[in-house]
């Protein structure tokens, strides 16, 4: 956990070093290029949330209740001579 927090400080305050020492761009930026952020940056989060659903699921769930399943299962009929 320490090392995770320490990774996390580490990215945010070269970012904010990357911020603080932009120089001025003499050239047009798109209208559409904060929205294609935007979609990368969320993307982003929906990958890592699908890939890390168990441990997600694992926060909310109890340890001592059984998993269910994820995708219903289309009950089965017993009676098949009916089938032609």
């Amino acid at each position: 956990m320490k090392r995770l927090v320490s990774i996390s400080l580490n990215v945010f305050i070269c970012l904010c070093l990357l911020v603080a020492t932009e120089r001025k761009a003499w050239a047009y930026v798109d209208a559409g290029s904060g929205l294609l952020a935007l979609q990368s940056a969320a993307s982003v989060a929906a990958a890592c949330g699908y890939f890390l659903r168990r441990r997600i699921r694992s926060l909310f769930v109890p340890a001592n209740e059984p998993a269910k399943a994820v995708l219903p299962v289309a009950a089965k009929e017993s009676n098949t001579a009916k089938a032609a």
